[in-house]
Protein backbone atom coordinates (compact mmCIF):
# COMPACT_ATOMS: atom_id res chain seq x y z
CA UNK A 1 0.00 0.00 0.00
CA UNK A 2 2.64 2.51 1.00
CA UNK A 3 4.83 1.64 -1.97
CA UNK A 4 1.98 2.87 -4.20
CA UNK A 5 1.68 6.06 -2.17
CA UNK A 6 5.43 6.61 -2.38
CA UNK A 7 5.30 6.34 -6.18
CA UNK A 8 2.51 8.89 -6.32
CA UNK A 9 4.41 11.27 -4.08
CA UNK A 10 7.38 11.28 -6.44
CA UNK A 11 5.11 12.50 -9.23
CA UNK A 12 3.76 15.26 -7.01
CA UNK A 13 6.99 16.51 -5.45
CA UNK A 14 6.36 20.10 -6.59
CA UNK A 15 3.14 21.58 -5.19
CA UNK A 16 0.94 24.01 -7.08
CA UNK A 17 2.14 27.56 -7.13
CA UNK A 18 5.77 26.80 -7.98
CA UNK A 19 7.03 26.60 -4.37
CA UNK A 20 8.91 23.32 -4.52
CA UNK A 21 10.00 21.95 -1.16
CA UNK A 22 13.67 22.20 -2.12
CA UNK A 23 13.23 25.91 -2.84
CA UNK A 24 11.68 26.48 0.54
CA UNK A 25 14.50 24.63 2.29
CA UNK A 26 17.16 26.59 0.41
CA UNK A 27 15.54 29.92 1.22
CA UNK A 28 15.17 29.15 4.89
CA UNK A 29 18.26 29.23 7.16
CA UNK A 30 19.11 26.20 9.27
CA UNK A 31 18.60 28.32 12.37
CA UNK A 32 14.87 28.41 11.56
CA UNK A 33 14.55 24.70 12.34
CA UNK A 34 16.16 25.21 15.73
CA UNK A 35 14.00 28.24 16.50
CA UNK A 36 10.77 26.47 15.50
CA UNK A 37 11.71 23.42 17.58
CA UNK A 38 12.37 25.63 20.62
CA UNK A 39 9.02 27.39 20.19
CA UNK A 40 7.15 24.09 19.85
CA UNK A 41 8.96 22.74 22.90
CA UNK A 42 8.03 25.86 24.89
CA UNK A 43 4.34 25.34 24.16
CA UNK A 44 4.57 21.77 25.43
CA UNK A 45 6.59 22.87 28.48
CA UNK A 46 3.77 25.26 29.31
CA UNK A 47 1.13 22.58 28.75
CA UNK A 48 2.65 20.23 31.34
CA UNK A 49 3.88 22.87 33.81
CA UNK A 50 0.65 22.92 35.87
CA UNK A 51 0.71 19.14 36.53
CA UNK A 52 2.91 19.20 39.69
CA UNK A 53 0.84 22.14 40.95
CA UNK A 54 -2.41 20.18 40.84
CA UNK A 55 -1.75 18.79 44.30
CA UNK A 56 -1.34 22.37 45.61
CA UNK A 57 -4.54 23.45 43.88
CA UNK A 58 -6.37 20.46 45.35
CA UNK A 59 -5.24 21.30 48.87
CA UNK A 60 -5.81 25.06 48.58
CA UNK A 61 -9.18 24.97 46.83
CA UNK A 62 -10.42 21.57 48.11
CA UNK A 63 -10.63 19.98 44.67
CA UNK A 64 -11.30 16.31 43.96
CA UNK A 65 -9.42 14.14 41.48
CA UNK A 66 -12.45 14.40 39.21
CA UNK A 67 -12.26 18.20 39.24
CA UNK A 68 -8.57 18.07 38.37
CA UNK A 69 -9.28 15.89 35.35
CA UNK A 70 -12.04 18.31 34.33
CA UNK A 71 -9.52 21.17 34.38
CA UNK A 72 -7.17 19.06 32.29
CA UNK A 73 -10.03 18.01 30.02
CA UNK A 74 -11.00 21.63 29.37
CA UNK A 75 -7.47 22.26 28.14
CA UNK A 76 -7.60 19.31 25.75
CA UNK A 77 -11.04 20.29 24.46
CA UNK A 78 -9.79 23.81 23.77
CA UNK A 79 -6.87 22.38 21.82
CA UNK A 80 -9.33 20.34 19.76
CA UNK A 81 -11.50 23.39 19.03
CA UNK A 82 -8.46 25.24 17.73
CA UNK A 83 -7.26 22.29 15.67
CA UNK A 84 -10.65 21.78 14.06
CA UNK A 85 -11.02 25.46 13.13
CA UNK A 86 -7.62 27.09 12.59
CA UNK A 87 -5.61 23.88 12.20
CA UNK A 88 -5.11 24.40 8.45
CA UNK A 89 -5.14 28.22 8.50
CA UNK A 90 -1.36 28.52 8.12
CA UNK A 91 -1.61 26.65 4.80
CA UNK A 92 -3.46 29.74 3.52
CA UNK A 93 -2.18 32.80 5.42
CA UNK A 94 1.37 31.59 6.07
CA UNK A 95 3.00 30.06 9.13
CA UNK A 96 4.25 33.24 10.85
CA UNK A 97 0.88 34.99 11.44
CA UNK A 98 -0.63 31.90 13.05
CA UNK A 99 2.44 31.22 15.21
CA UNK A 100 2.60 34.86 16.29
CA UNK A 101 -1.06 34.96 17.35
CA UNK A 102 -0.65 31.68 19.25
CA UNK A 103 2.40 33.02 21.11
CA UNK A 104 0.46 36.12 22.19
CA UNK A 105 -2.50 34.06 23.43
CA UNK A 106 -0.19 31.65 25.27
CA UNK A 107 1.56 34.57 26.98
CA UNK A 108 -1.83 35.89 28.11
CA UNK A 109 -2.69 32.51 29.60
CA UNK A 110 0.53 32.58 31.64
CA UNK A 111 -0.59 35.90 33.16
CA UNK A 112 -3.95 34.34 34.03
CA UNK A 113 -2.23 31.40 35.71
CA UNK A 114 -0.23 33.85 37.80
CA UNK A 115 -3.44 35.54 38.97
CA UNK A 116 -5.51 32.35 39.42
CA UNK A 117 -7.38 32.32 42.72
CA UNK A 118 -9.78 29.42 42.23
CA UNK A 119 -10.95 26.69 39.91
CA UNK A 120 -12.86 29.12 37.65
CA UNK A 121 -9.79 31.23 36.87
CA UNK A 122 -7.74 28.05 36.45
CA UNK A 123 -10.22 26.75 33.88
CA UNK A 124 -10.13 30.08 32.03
CA UNK A 125 -6.34 30.03 31.89
CA UNK A 126 -6.34 26.42 30.71
CA UNK A 127 -8.94 27.26 28.04
CA UNK A 128 -6.87 30.08 26.54
CA UNK A 129 -3.76 27.94 26.75
CA UNK A 130 -5.51 25.13 24.90
CA UNK A 131 -6.63 27.44 22.10
CA UNK A 132 -3.10 28.79 21.74
CA UNK A 133 -1.51 25.34 21.77
CA UNK A 134 -3.93 23.97 19.20
CA UNK A 135 -3.28 26.86 16.84
CA UNK A 136 0.47 26.64 17.33
CA UNK A 137 1.11 22.90 17.09
CA UNK A 138 -0.24 22.37 13.59
CA UNK A 139 1.42 25.55 12.24
CA UNK A 140 4.74 24.81 13.93
CA UNK A 141 4.67 21.16 12.87
CA UNK A 142 3.96 22.15 9.28
CA UNK A 143 6.67 24.84 9.38
CA UNK A 144 9.22 22.30 10.58
CA UNK A 145 8.29 19.98 7.72
CA UNK A 146 8.65 22.95 5.34
CA UNK A 147 12.12 23.78 6.62
CA UNK A 148 13.57 20.28 6.80
CA UNK A 149 11.92 17.26 5.29
CA UNK A 150 14.63 14.99 6.64
CA UNK A 151 14.53 16.11 10.27
CA UNK A 152 11.03 17.58 10.42
CA UNK A 153 9.22 14.39 11.51
CA UNK A 154 11.91 13.79 14.14
CA UNK A 155 11.57 17.31 15.58
CA UNK A 156 7.78 17.03 15.55
CA UNK A 157 8.05 13.75 17.45
CA UNK A 158 10.60 14.68 20.13
CA UNK A 159 9.66 18.32 20.82
CA UNK A 160 6.44 17.35 22.67
CA UNK A 161 8.35 14.68 24.62
CA UNK A 162 11.11 17.06 25.68
CA UNK A 163 8.59 19.78 26.44
CA UNK A 164 6.42 17.58 28.64
CA UNK A 165 9.46 16.31 30.54
CA UNK A 166 10.91 19.80 31.11
CA UNK A 167 7.55 21.24 32.10
CA UNK A 168 6.84 18.77 34.87
CA UNK A 169 10.32 18.36 36.32
CA UNK A 170 11.06 22.08 35.98
CA UNK A 171 7.93 23.07 37.87
CA UNK A 172 8.61 20.44 40.53
CA UNK A 173 12.15 21.67 41.14
CA UNK A 174 10.99 25.29 41.33
CA UNK A 175 8.31 24.30 43.85
CA UNK A 176 10.94 22.69 46.08
CA UNK A 177 13.52 25.45 45.61
CA UNK A 178 11.17 28.45 45.83
CA UNK A 179 8.09 27.19 47.74
CA UNK A 180 6.95 30.73 48.57
CA UNK A 181 6.62 31.64 44.88
CA UNK A 182 4.73 28.84 43.17
CA UNK A 183 3.97 31.01 40.16
CA UNK A 184 7.64 31.39 39.21
CA UNK A 185 7.31 28.88 36.37
CA UNK A 186 4.55 30.95 34.76
CA UNK A 187 6.62 34.13 34.96
CA UNK A 188 9.59 32.37 33.34
CA UNK A 189 7.40 30.97 30.59
CA UNK A 190 5.87 34.39 29.93
CA UNK A 191 9.36 35.83 29.48
CA UNK A 192 10.35 33.03 27.10
CA UNK A 193 7.20 33.50 25.02
CA UNK A 194 7.76 37.25 24.81
CA UNK A 195 11.32 36.68 23.57
CA UNK A 196 10.08 34.21 20.98
CA UNK A 197 7.54 36.73 19.69
CA UNK A 198 10.45 39.05 18.99
CA UNK A 199 12.46 36.26 17.38
CA UNK A 200 9.55 35.40 15.11
CA UNK A 201 9.99 38.76 13.35
CA UNK A 202 13.31 37.50 11.94
CA UNK A 203 11.98 34.13 10.78
CA UNK A 204 11.55 33.78 6.99
CA UNK A 205 8.07 32.73 5.89
CA UNK A 206 8.15 29.15 4.61
CA UNK A 207 4.72 29.03 3.01
CA UNK A 208 3.28 31.79 0.77
CA UNK A 209 -0.34 32.91 1.22
CA UNK A 210 -2.98 31.34 -0.98
CA UNK A 211 -6.78 31.66 -1.24
CA UNK A 212 -9.25 29.79 0.94
CA UNK A 213 -8.43 31.09 4.43
CA UNK A 214 -12.05 31.72 5.45
CA UNK A 215 -13.23 28.37 4.11
CA UNK A 216 -10.44 26.64 6.00
CA UNK A 217 -12.02 27.78 9.31
CA UNK A 218 -14.96 25.42 8.89
CA UNK A 219 -14.65 22.75 11.63
CA UNK A 220 -13.46 19.55 10.02
CA UNK A 221 -10.61 17.06 10.06
CA UNK A 222 -8.53 17.55 6.94
CA UNK A 223 -6.58 14.33 6.43
CA UNK A 224 -5.36 14.42 2.80
CA UNK A 225 -6.24 11.43 0.67
CA UNK A 226 -2.59 10.51 0.20
CA UNK A 227 -2.14 9.89 3.92
CA UNK A 228 -5.63 8.84 4.94
CA UNK A 229 -5.27 5.07 4.71
CA UNK A 230 -2.01 5.10 6.64
CA UNK A 231 -3.55 7.36 9.28
CA UNK A 232 -6.40 4.88 9.82
CA UNK A 233 -3.90 2.08 10.42
CA UNK A 234 -1.74 4.09 12.82
CA UNK A 235 -4.58 5.87 14.66
CA UNK A 236 -4.87 3.21 17.44
CA UNK A 237 -1.16 3.72 18.18
CA UNK A 238 -1.62 7.48 18.49
CA UNK A 239 -4.62 6.96 20.77
CA UNK A 240 -2.78 4.52 23.04
CA UNK A 241 0.34 6.66 23.29
CA UNK A 242 -1.35 9.92 24.11
CA UNK A 243 -4.07 8.46 26.31
CA UNK A 244 -1.25 7.17 28.48
CA UNK A 245 0.42 10.59 28.39
CA UNK A 246 -2.83 12.25 29.44
CA UNK A 247 -3.20 9.84 32.35
CA UNK A 248 0.26 10.68 33.67
CA UNK A 249 -0.27 14.42 33.18
CA UNK A 250 -3.52 14.46 35.14
CA UNK A 251 -3.58 11.52 37.55
CA UNK A 252 0.15 10.75 37.66
CA UNK A 253 0.74 12.60 40.97
CA UNK A 254 -2.17 10.72 42.60
CA UNK A 255 -0.78 7.41 41.35
CA UNK A 256 2.68 8.19 42.75
CA UNK A 257 1.25 9.09 46.13
CA UNK A 258 -0.99 6.01 46.17
CA UNK A 259 1.88 3.61 45.42
CA UNK A 260 4.85 5.24 47.13
CA UNK A 261 3.10 7.30 49.81
CA UNK A 262 5.32 10.24 48.80
CA UNK A 263 3.93 13.78 48.72
CA UNK A 264 7.09 15.24 47.17
CA UNK A 265 6.67 17.71 44.32
CA UNK A 266 9.81 16.32 42.71
CA UNK A 267 8.39 12.80 42.78
CA UNK A 268 5.22 14.06 41.09
CA UNK A 269 7.20 15.71 38.32
CA UNK A 270 9.66 12.85 37.98
CA UNK A 271 7.06 10.25 37.04
CA UNK A 272 5.79 12.29 34.07
CA UNK A 273 9.30 13.34 33.06
CA UNK A 274 10.48 9.72 33.17
CA UNK A 275 7.75 8.67 30.76
CA UNK A 276 8.57 11.33 28.19
CA UNK A 277 12.33 11.67 28.75
CA UNK A 278 12.91 7.93 28.24
CA UNK A 279 11.10 8.28 24.92
CA UNK A 280 13.66 10.72 23.50
CA UNK A 281 16.71 8.38 23.26
CA UNK A 282 14.43 5.64 21.92
CA UNK A 283 13.28 8.00 19.16
CA UNK A 284 16.86 8.94 18.30
CA UNK A 285 17.97 5.30 18.16
CA UNK A 286 15.13 4.30 15.82
CA UNK A 287 15.06 7.37 13.57
CA UNK A 288 16.71 5.54 10.66
CA UNK A 289 14.77 2.30 11.11
CA UNK A 290 11.82 1.31 8.96
CA UNK A 291 8.87 3.46 10.05
CA UNK A 292 6.35 0.62 10.21
CA UNK A 293 8.58 -1.61 12.31
CA UNK A 294 9.45 1.34 14.54
CA UNK A 295 5.77 2.01 15.24
CA UNK A 296 4.99 -1.63 15.92
CA UNK A 297 8.08 -2.17 18.07
CA UNK A 298 7.23 0.92 20.08
CA UNK A 299 3.69 -0.36 20.57
CA UNK A 300 5.03 -3.64 21.95
CA UNK A 301 7.33 -1.82 24.40
CA UNK A 302 4.47 0.46 25.44
CA UNK A 303 2.29 -2.56 26.19
CA UNK A 304 5.04 -4.20 28.23
CA UNK A 305 5.68 -1.04 30.25
CA UNK A 306 1.99 -0.55 31.04
CA UNK A 307 1.74 -4.17 32.18
CA UNK A 308 4.66 -3.65 34.58
CA UNK A 309 3.09 -0.41 35.84
CA UNK A 310 -0.20 -2.20 36.55
CA UNK A 311 1.76 -4.83 38.50
CA UNK A 312 3.39 -2.01 40.47
CA UNK A 313 -0.02 -0.55 41.34
CA UNK A 314 -1.27 -3.96 42.47
CA UNK A 315 1.77 -4.67 44.68
CA UNK A 316 2.52 -1.09 45.81
CA UNK A 317 6.01 -1.33 44.35
CA UNK A 318 7.66 2.02 43.68
CA UNK A 319 10.56 0.31 41.89
CA UNK A 320 8.22 -1.46 39.47
CA UNK A 321 6.34 1.81 38.94
CA UNK A 322 9.42 3.64 37.74
CA UNK A 323 10.69 0.67 35.70
CA UNK A 324 7.31 0.23 34.02
CA UNK A 325 7.07 3.94 33.29
CA UNK A 326 10.55 3.98 31.74
CA UNK A 327 9.78 0.96 29.54
CA UNK A 328 6.45 2.46 28.47
CA UNK A 329 8.27 5.69 27.64
CA UNK A 330 10.81 3.80 25.52
CA UNK A 331 7.87 2.58 23.46
CA UNK A 332 5.95 5.86 23.64
CA UNK A 333 8.46 7.75 21.49
CA UNK A 334 9.11 5.25 18.67
CA UNK A 335 5.41 4.37 18.41
CA UNK A 336 4.47 8.00 17.84
CA UNK A 337 7.49 8.90 15.70
CA UNK A 338 7.10 5.85 13.49
CA UNK A 339 3.45 6.69 12.98
CA UNK A 340 4.20 10.32 12.13
CA UNK A 341 6.85 9.26 9.62
CA UNK A 342 4.45 6.86 7.95
CA UNK A 343 1.60 9.33 7.70
CA UNK A 344 3.62 12.35 6.53
CA UNK A 345 5.85 10.54 4.03
CA UNK A 346 3.73 11.12 0.93
CA UNK A 347 1.77 14.35 1.32
CA UNK A 348 2.04 17.66 -0.48
CA UNK A 349 3.54 20.70 1.24
CA UNK A 350 0.20 22.52 0.94
CA UNK A 351 -1.50 19.69 2.87
CA UNK A 352 0.93 19.52 5.80
CA UNK A 353 -0.78 21.82 8.30
CA UNK A 354 -4.11 20.13 7.72
CA UNK A 355 -2.53 16.71 8.18
CA UNK A 356 -0.71 17.77 11.34
CA UNK A 357 -4.01 19.15 12.64
CA UNK A 358 -5.63 15.76 11.99
CA UNK A 359 -2.83 13.96 13.84
CA UNK A 360 -3.01 16.36 16.78
CA UNK A 361 -6.81 16.08 16.81
CA UNK A 362 -6.42 12.36 17.39
CA UNK A 363 -3.74 12.83 20.04
CA UNK A 364 -5.57 15.49 22.04
CA UNK A 365 -8.87 13.63 21.84
CA UNK A 366 -7.00 10.66 23.24
CA UNK A 367 -5.43 12.76 25.99
CA UNK A 368 -8.82 14.19 26.95
CA UNK A 369 -11.79 11.84 26.91
CA UNK A 370 -10.36 8.56 28.27
CA UNK A 371 -8.65 10.43 31.11
CA UNK A 372 -11.73 12.55 31.83
CA UNK A 373 -13.92 9.45 32.13
CA UNK A 374 -11.30 7.74 34.30
CA UNK A 375 -10.99 10.75 36.63
CA UNK A 376 -14.75 10.97 37.11
CA UNK A 377 -14.89 7.26 37.99
CA UNK A 378 -12.05 7.41 40.52
CA UNK A 379 -14.35 8.69 43.26
CA UNK A 380 -16.67 5.69 42.87
CA UNK A 381 -14.31 2.84 42.03
CA UNK A 382 -10.98 4.02 43.41
CA UNK A 383 -7.71 4.91 41.70
CA UNK A 384 -6.36 1.34 41.66
CA UNK A 385 -9.31 -0.17 39.80
CA UNK A 386 -9.54 2.75 37.37
CA UNK A 387 -5.82 2.50 36.66
CA UNK A 388 -6.26 -1.20 35.89
CA UNK A 389 -9.11 -0.61 33.44
CA UNK A 390 -7.25 2.28 31.82
CA UNK A 391 -4.10 0.20 31.41
CA UNK A 392 -6.00 -2.64 29.75
CA UNK A 393 -7.58 -0.11 27.38
CA UNK A 394 -4.15 1.27 26.41
CA UNK A 395 -2.61 -2.17 25.93
CA UNK A 396 -5.47 -3.34 23.72
CA UNK A 397 -5.10 -0.31 21.45
CA UNK A 398 -1.32 -0.67 21.33
CA UNK A 399 -1.63 -4.19 19.97
CA UNK A 400 -4.40 -3.41 17.46
CA UNK A 401 -2.07 -2.43 14.53
CA UNK A 402 -0.39 -5.85 14.64
CA UNK A 403 -3.49 -7.27 12.93
CA UNK A 404 -2.72 -5.06 9.91
CA UNK A 405 1.06 -5.28 10.00
CA UNK A 406 1.20 -6.13 6.31
CA UNK A 407 -0.11 -2.68 5.48
CA UNK A 408 3.00 -1.03 6.85
CA UNK A 409 5.68 -0.20 4.31
CA UNK A 410 9.08 -1.84 4.42
CA UNK A 411 10.37 1.05 2.33
CA UNK A 412 9.65 4.59 3.44
CA UNK A 413 10.42 7.67 1.44
CA UNK A 414 13.88 9.02 2.17
CA UNK A 415 12.27 12.44 2.46
CA UNK A 416 10.13 11.30 5.33
CA UNK A 417 12.85 9.38 7.13
CA UNK A 418 14.35 11.20 10.05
Amino acid sequence: MLEELHAKSEARATPPGGWADDAVVRRTPDAAAVFLSVVLTTFLVASSAPTPLYRVYQASWHLSSGTVTVVYGVYCLSVLVALLTVGALSDHVGRRPVIGAALALEALSMLLFLQAGGVTSLILARTLQGLATGAATSALGAALLDVTRRWGPLFVSIAPLIGMALGTIGTSLLMDLIPAHLGTVYALLFSALAAQMLGLAFLPESRPPRPGAWLSLRPRIRAPRSGRRVLLVTAPVFVAVWALGGFYLSLGPDLVQGITGSASSTADGLIVSLLTASAVPAVLLTRHADAGRTALGGSLLLTTGVAVTLLAAHRDSSTALYVGTAVAGAGFGPAFQGGVRLVTANVLATERAGLMAAIYTITYTSMCFPVLVTGLLVGEYGLLHCTLFFGIFVMALSLTPFAGVGKFSTHTSSRGTA
